[in-house]
């Protein structure tokens, strides 16, 4: 038996701003502003002040599940423009030191395990990649984008036909947080 409707609601902060225009939800704050199309998903979003409203009518299974994920997606671009995200990564290598330099929207990974070829991984969005020593910090306000960034980088040295257990070289996310940190 089917829900007659499934309805979540997400609170905007006093220092945000939400608008809405049909299904793109547009948030801004004072790191920034992050505009999200939700025109795919058969239900319905309403703004009544500083209250967002999702709410799916007669929903299947995938569409009232959907109705968490949009609305779960609504908070994350808040804590986006009010505090970003940073991902830290770690450079580990025992054989070969490995370059890394940021050029335009690539990082580019040089002498990996020896290869000519350099590698190279790309940054999505506004996101802002800081190289210090060891370590890279990716920062931003869309947490997709600095994820993917960060899934990008550690993807781009994933290490094929050898013994993972023996070749350890590669960059891997080693911390999450909320918040600009250096």
């Amino acid at each position: 038996m089917r829900a007659i409707e499934t309805v979540s609601t997400v609170q905007i902060p006093e220092n945000v701003d939400g608008m809405l225009d049909g299904r793109i939800v547009t948030i801004k704050g004072e790191k920034g502003e992050i505009i999200r199309d939700f025109s795919h998903a058969p239900i319905q979003i309403k703004l009544d002040g500083k209250t967002v409203t999702v709410q799916a009518s007669w929903p299947r299974k995938k569409e009232a599940a959907l109705v968490g994920t949009i609305c779960s997606h609504i908070k994350n671009m808040i804590k986006g423009v009010t505090t970003g995200y940073t991902y830290k990564l770690k450079i580990v290598f025992s054989h070969f030191p490995i370059t890394v330099k940021v050029v335009g929207d690539h990082l580019t990974i040089t002498n990996f395990t020896g290869e000519r070829n350099p590698r190279k991984a790309k940054i999505m969005g506004t996101t802002k990649v800081i190289i210090k020593g060891d370590d890279i910090i990716v920062q931003g306000i869309n947490l997709e984008d600095v994820s993917q960034t960060a899934a990008n980088i550690q993807n781009s040295t994933r290490i094929r036909n050898k013994d993972p257990r023996v070749f350890l070289d590669g960059i891997y996310v080693f911390e999450k947080h909320e918040g600009f940190q250096e």
